[in-house]
Order: structure tokens, then sequence, then C-alpha cells
């Protein structure tokens, strides 16, 4: 009852693998569109025609085709494809039939043909950012060799092969922004929340995993302002060289740049004015360049930059940067772990509460002024599931009591810096049953889920009524969870 939907257990393995891991690091399907305009004209007399008269309109090589929804076709070699790529991401494929998977195909075609009807824009610039960044990826699991790559996906050349990625990401793009308007003013309100709970049998009601709350004190070695100072006279001389002596801003870029992230994107990002990218620092620099000019040097949390505006087109900045990290003395590291030791040994002898010590001395911005609270990126709250929580936090927790301080910890954060910490766990809750009471930001989440669900399976039943669709051959023997078939 909770969460009812069709081929529900088929539907979160699909959806996460098409929609999460496929869009980054793998070849979709190939995907074809029937160019007929006159095929809608004929559809709106006759909605029985079939893909025999579309063939009237225009030659198209019919063997192996599917199904069609609109102006879309499957391929019964997309199913095949599909499969493959499910496997070759890990997926178990047991229990997944080819029917499913066609269904799945078709609900996205459906959702990108929809997508277009209602004017929903997915520009060629954003597209091609994204084949750039899959072909990154590709070249690098075979070592940058296209011809093996080519090779693989049986492509003649690379525009060949970028061709098809085109068409695949901007169909899949459509089709994911299709979905989300369509649950996009979805909310809850707490009556529908109360109602939600209410009808889930008792027996039926979900287990919560263990949960707690998470704080940390942060220490983080200081970079010298010498140091500094040195970084940004380096900047300074890379500008000059490229402003006054002609040199390659690029060859800047690769011979020096230590952002790790740039070769695979062409030595380039494009930023958008609408779309946020980049941390804000960087984005008010790059956005007030004129085209060509150069930045003076500047610092954000991953060091220090200098940007270089290539090309502006309306919103869309071509960029590139030089990215130097500072280092820190082996003095500064030493100095900072006796400082978060020497506040371990005051909380430890009550001289200070943990919550206390992390307003004084925490380096963490975000969660000092908190007390040093961790909230959960899933929920927005302070409670954190065992069984849900980052893999790297939970090993540093597993073993703390309530109340209790862990060593001194050190890693590297998102910017690679170096950083000392003590973590406490408070508040915990063990495995029990869903609580209204207690765990009703949990019960709003799958009410929220739940609602969205049927208003996407009311989108799809609508839709499927008012769309062209053609299903062939033995694909007709499916017992579809839609109405595929307009039975």
């Amino acid at each position: 009852m909770l969460l009812k939907t069709n081929n529900l257990k088929y539907t979160i393995k699909l959806v996460l693998v098409v929609f999460l891991i496929l869009p980054t690091v793998s070849l979709v399907t190939a995907q074809e569109i029937i160019d007929v305009p006159e095929v809608a004209k004929s559809v709106q007399e006759d909605t029985t025609v079939s893909v025999d008269s579309v063939s009237k309109f225009k030659k198209i090589k019919v063997d192996g085709v599917a199904g069609v929804v609109g102006e879309y076709i499957v391929l019964n070699s997309d199913i095949d494809k599909e499969l493959l790529q499910l496997k070759a991401s890990g997926v178990d494929t047991e229990e997944i039939t080819n029917c499913q998977i066609f269904g799945k195909l078709l609900e996205n075609k459906l959702y990108a043909h929809h997508a277009i009807q209602d004017s929903i824009a997915v520009s060629d610039a954003e597209v091609r950012r994204q084949v750039d960044y899959q072909l990154q990826q590709f070249l690098g699991q075979v070592n940058g060799d296209i011809n093996r790559l080519l090779k693989i996906y049986n492509k003649d050349s690379e525009e060949t092969l970028r061709d098809e990625m085109f068409k695949t990401n901007k169909d899949l793009m459509l089709s994911q922004r299709m979905q989300a308007k369509v649950i996009q003013d979805i909310e809850i309100t707490p009556e529908e929340v109360r109602q939600f709970f209410n009808k889930i049998p008792k027996e039926e009601r979900p287990n919560f995993g263990t949960e707690l709350k998470v704080a940390q004190i942060v220490v983080e070695p200081k970079v010298s302002l010498a140091e500094k100072e040195k970084i940004k006279d380096q900047l300074r001389q890379y500008k000059a060289d490229v402003e006054e002596n002609g040199a390659s801003f690029r060859s800047k870029v690769i011979l020096y740049g230590q952002d790790p992230g740039i070769k695979q994107s062409g030595y380039k990002y494009t930023l958008n004015r609408k779309k946020p990218r980049m941390v804000k620092e960087f984005r008010e620099v790059a956005f007030a360049l004129q085209e060509g000019e150069i930045s003076e040097p500047f610092e954000t949390d991953f060091g220090f930059h200098i940007v270089h505006c290539e090309k502006i087109r309306g919103q869309e900045y071509d960029i590139s940067h030089v990215l130097l990290i500072p280092q820190v003395s082996t003095a500064s590291i030493k100095n900072a772990k006796e400082k978060i030791e020497k506040v371990r040994a005051k909380i430890e002898a009550g001289e200070i509460t943990f919550e206390a010590a992390a307003r004084e001395v925490s380096d963490e911005k975000e969660t000092r002024l908190d007390g040093g609270k961790l909230i959960n990126p899933e929920t927005q709250d302070y409670n954190f599931e065992l069984t849900r929580m980052d893999p790297e936090l939970y090993s540093q927790i597993q073993n703390l009591k309530e109340g209790e301080i862990s060593q001194v910890l050190s890693e590297r954060d998102r910017t690679n810096k170096l950083k000392f910490k003590l973590l406490t766990v408070s508040d915990r809750v063990e495995d029990h049953e869903a609580n209204y009471a207690k765990d009703f930001l949990k019960i709003k989440a799958l009410a929220l889920n739940e609602k969205k669900i049927k208003a996407i399976e009311k989108w799809q039943a609508e839709k499927i009524n008012d769309t062209y669709i053609k299903i062939s051959g033995g694909m007709r023997s499916c017992e579809f969870s839609s109405n595929w078939l307009k039975k």
C-alpha cells in the first residue's frame, strides 16, 4: 500500500540508472526521429495509422521498429542496447524484462515529445557541453584512443559518434525537464500527510533505522601571507606574459594550472548567468570581464585564480582559468593539530562544552554558529539515519557512544585542503516503527513522493490518449503498466 505504483521495484532500479548514471558516463541508446509533417494530419484523421502508412509519406527502414510515440521511434536494437547498458552499470537484470525496458523507453519518448509540444527548451550549447564531458569520460576508459572508442560504438568517425550522442542527450534532457515540469508545483499539506499515514495498516508501517545527531569542530592549518603573495605574484607574471608578450593563455593552464577538472572539459568552462556554476567569487569575476580580458588574481576556497574570458554569447561565457593552490607549511600543520588536541582536552575535562568550543574555535563557518551541528543534506534537518549516512562519516562515528568525543581526525575536504576535526553524536534513537509525531518529516517525504507518482501516472494516462502511438510486432504481447496499446 505504501507508495504503491506499477512495477515499483523495476522503476526504482531503472530510474536510478537511466536518470543518474547514464547522462554522465554512458552512451544511452540510438534513436531516430521520423520527420514526416504529414503524419500529424493523418493521425488527427485516423488514430490507427500504422508504421506502414507512415512509410508512404517518407521512406524509412521499418524493420526492427518496436514502437512509435509521436515523432519518435523505438527500435528493437534500442531495447537490446539498454539491457546491455544496465548490465554494464552493475544492475541486476534477472528480473527486468524486455517489455519493462521497452515500456520505460516509450515513457522517455512520451516525455520528450510533449516537451517539444510545450516549448521546453534545451539549448544546443548545453547538449554539446554534455557530449564533450561524456566523450572525455569515454576516452578516459580507453586511454584516449579515439579509434578504439569508435570501434566499440561501431562508428566511422568522431563526428558520427558525436551526432548520435547529441540526439540521445537532447532527447533525454527534454524527457527529464518534462518530468520535472509535471511535478514542479506539487505540494502537500499537513492534513494530507496525516491522511497518508493513517491509511497505512499498522503492520505495513515502515521502520526507520537508527538515527542520531552529529556535531563537529574543524581546525584548518593556515596558509601564510608570504605564501599567498608568492602565489599571486606568479599569477600576475602569467597574465603579463600573455598580455605583453603574446603568450598563449591555454599553455599557462596546461603547464601550471591545478584545477583537476578542466582538462576533461577541453581546458575551458561555459558559464551561464541564469544557471549558477562555480563558486560565487569565481562567477562574479568571470561575468565582469570583457571578451579577451584576463582578470587580476583573486582567491576562492579552492585557491588563487586568474580568469580569461574567451567568448561571450549572450548569457553564456566561455572562460578558462589558471588555479594555483597555496602550500601549507609543516609548522602550520603542527600548530593546527596541537590547537585541536588542546580543545579536546578541555572538553573532556569539562572546562567547556562541545557546542561552546565549536562556536569559539571551529574554522567551519557553515556549522560554527550552530554549535558544530551538521545538517543532513537529504532531509535538511539535524537527524542522520545510520544506514543512509555518507560512508566516510559513518566510518568516523559508528563506534561513538552518545556524548562521546572522537579522537582527532584528519581529512581532505572538497578543495583538497587538509583539516583536523573532532566529532560527537547525540540524541541517538534506535530502530523503530514510524511514529507520526517523531518522524513527521520522513512521512511527509513519503506522502509527497506518492502524490508525485500519482500525478505522473495521471499525466501519462492523459497524454497516451492524446498522442499518436504505435506498438509493433511481438511487443504488442507485452503486459504494460500503462495503456500503450490503447485498449
